[in-house]
């Protein structure tokens, strides 16, 4: 019977800076949206695991994204979003072209031997989906290696990704390890326990509730207990690894898509960004995320729960179950293979 990750490793600060090191530096992340990105000059500030990433339109029409730190002195270049000719560092003004080249640096001039080669800001892969940008500062295998038979799933159950528009965003912290939040969305055995409108609503029997690991993906899928998906017949629940969350509901076409990102060894950042069809029926859009945020609420207490029994350090590890746990026994193999033991 498989062991759970280590529960040290969910307090740690030497083994978050190792994920960092060695699994957010090379697997793709969703960032942005890419109507956000449309426009030269458009630019969007967000994150690949811990470290800040601008992604932006060149004149040139070319989608780009760079480390968002400033080579003078380190200082985050570009704070949300908008739309600039250039970026400047708030700090120092140090002036960056839409390509990353260093454009200008105040007083520069009165430097000997001061060159604006080799100063420009740091590329990270950037890499489109449908209307989802991702980014990887260093990537071992192409976006659509990693995202595997996931976009075929969707696609056979009715959600058109291209055909979808963006509803809103929703964004929130927990006092918990990231891997505590994936893990949490790995696996439905809680969820007649813990999430009884959502049980009513998904059949989350043991036979009915089906179970999927790829490569680098885990899938979750659920009918509707009352039998009428609409236009999408089944519930589909995604993660591409390292930190990609994939949500669909049965009903009106829907997705919902946000990475989850650690912020120190007990705190997570968490963003979703909701997409609908146009026409979907807006009394069922209500109903949905009247559920969604319930669901969400009852998350939150679950994982700040786990989060305070593994902080005491009383217990070395935890037991899975490798049939009802088969998703999150694989992303920890993943994860155990990627920073080694």
């Amino acid at each position: 019977m498989p062991e759970t990750l280590p529960w040290s490793w969910y307090t740690d600060p030497g083994l978050l800076q190792r994920e960092q090191e060695r699994v957010f530096a090379h697997g793709w992340q969703y960032a942005v949206r890419a109507d956000q990105v449309v426009e030269p000059g458009a630019y969007v500030a967000t994150y690949a695991g811990q470290m800040p990433v601008v992604v932006v339109r060149g004149r040139d029409a070319d989608l780009r994204a760079f480390v968002n730190v400033c080579r003078h002195r380190g200082s985050v270049v570009c704070e949300g979003e908008g739309r600039r000719e250039t970026l400047q560092c708030p700090y120092h003004a140090w002036t960056y072209d839409l390509d990353g080249s260093l454009r200008a640096a105040p007083r520069a001039d009165r430097e000997p031997g001061f060159s604006t080669e080799g100063l420009g800001l740091v590329p990270v892969a950037v890499a489109t989906w449908g209307p989802f940008v991702f980014v990887s500062p260093d990537p071992v295998e192409p976006l659509t290696d990693t995202l595997g038979d996931v976009p075929d799933q969707l696609a056979a159950g009715g959600v058109d990704v291209d055909g979808l528009r963006f509803h809103h965003r929703w964004e929130g912290t927990y006092e918990a390890n990231w891997k505590l939040l994936a893990e949490n969305f790995l696996e439905c055995y809680h969820c007649a326990v813990a999430h009884p409108g959502f049980s009513r609503v998904i059949d989350v029997s043991p036979g009915a509730y089906g179970l999927r690991t790829g490569r680098r993906t885990m899938s979750q899928t659920g009918d509707p207990r009352d039998g009428a998906g609409n236009r999408v017949a089944h519930g589909q629940f995604h993660f591409v690894f390292p930190n990609t969350a994939i949500n669909v509901m049965p009903g009106e076409p829907n997705l919902s898509i946000g990475p989850i990102v650690p912020l120190a060894p007990e705190r997570t950042w968490r963003s979703l960004d909701y997409f609908f069809a146009a026409d979907a029926d807006e009394g069922w859009i209500a109903d949905f995320l009247d559920l969604d945020n319930q669901v969400g609420r009852e998350d939150t207490v679950l994982v700040e729960r786990v989060q305070r029994g593994v902080r005491a350090g009383a217990i070395a590890h935890g037991q899975a179950l490798p049939r009802s746990e088969q998703l999150v026994v694989h992303f920890d193999r993943l994860l155990r293979e990627s920073v080694g033991e």
